[in-house]
This record gives structure tokens, sequence and C-alpha cells, in this order.
């Protein structure tokens, strides 16, 4: 019972479901233990329920939207301001401002903000990041995937990603950057 209390304080949903699960699990041996079949019965299927969601998160059907913001956008601005604290927290000390970047993309999914990218271009192509962030709802990788597969098409041909990368580091690593020189590198579009 308290896995399954935790597990509703959880901000990720894949956390959520995941813990809640694990809580159902012992939950529902428990009460077979106990000669509770019906409650057993309804645990076994909260537990199943949760797989399924886990797995539609794994492959998500959800089709996003691509929109190409000018750095002074308002939409975007607000954005900015609406997600600064969690930004902030995502990626201690970098500078959210917008005006900085050359490229500023809003993904949305059914038209409500997802995620953002600010990058900076460089040589050939290349685009630094400055900011790649997804909202808490979308952060099952499936913004940064969708996302990638449409730079080519704005003439990105590799990203560079320059700062520290902390806790964003296992996400770099999972959408298939490599550490070169010092720095986070993607080719894109291959």
């Amino acid at each position: 019972s308290a896995l399954v209390l935790i597990s509703f304080l959880m901000a990720s949903v894949v956390k959520l479901r995941v813990i809640n699960s694990a809580g159902g699990l012992i939950f529902a041996v428990y009460a077979l233990l106990i000669r509770s079949y019906p409650t057993a019965l309804m645990n076994f299927c909260l537990v199943g329920i949760n797989l399924y969601y886990l797995m539609r998160l794994r492959h998500p059907d959800r089709h996003y939207t691509l929109i190409v913001e000018k750095k002074d956008s308002s939409v975007l601005q607000a954005f900015l301001v609406h997600y600064g604290e969690d930004i902030s927290a995502c990626f201690p000390g970098v500078r959210i401002a917008a005006e900085e970047a050359d490229v500023a993309c809003m993904i949305c999914h059914n038209m409500t903000p997802a995620g953002i990218l600010l990058g900076k271009w460089r040589e050939s192509g290349c685009l630094e990041i400055l900011l790649d962030y997804s909202t808490p709802e979308y952060r099952d990788c499936s913004v940064g995937k969708y996302l990638y597969s449409r730079l080519p098409g704005l003439g990105v041909h590799s990203l560079a990603y320059l700062q520290e990368p902390g806790k964003h580091e296992t996400y770099l690593k999972k959408m298939g950057f490599a550490r070169e020189d010092g720095i986070y590198v993607k080719k894109v579009g291959e």
C-alpha cells in the first residue's frame, strides 16, 4: 500500500507506473496469501493496466508538430517563463535566453507544447544546442526522436552540446550523442 501511495508522488509517469506496478503486485500476492481473491484479482488487473501503458510509453503513438519560432515570439517567451523553474532544475547553471539562439523550435503534441530546442549555428550545418528541453509529461525521448528526425529539413547536419551535461548526460547518450574532444556530438539525418 505504501508503494502504491508513493507512486502517486512521482512527477514522471513512467516512475509512477513502475512503482505502482510493484506495489500492486506485492499487494496482489499478499491478497492471495490471505485468500482475498477479489482483492488479488483487482490488483493483478491494475498491474496489467500499468504494464499496458508502460508499453505504450515505450512505443508512443504520439503525433508531434514542429513549429519554428522567432526568438522574440511571445509564445516562446511564455513557455520559457512557465517552465523556467523546471528548466533550471534540469539544467543547473544554464542561462535561459532565447535572444542568443539562431534557431528556436517548439515541438507540440496536439498543439500543446511538449518541448523546445534553442540552438546557435556553428560551421557547416552544425547546430550548438543551447537548450533541449521536454516538459515532464513528455520525458520518454519521443520528443527528441521526432525533433532530431526533422532537423535535416532545417539544414542541420550535426548537433553539438558544449555545456557540462550533468544529469542530462543519460539522455544525450540514449539519443545517440558521442563524446568527442570534451563535447557531445551527434550526426542527424543518417
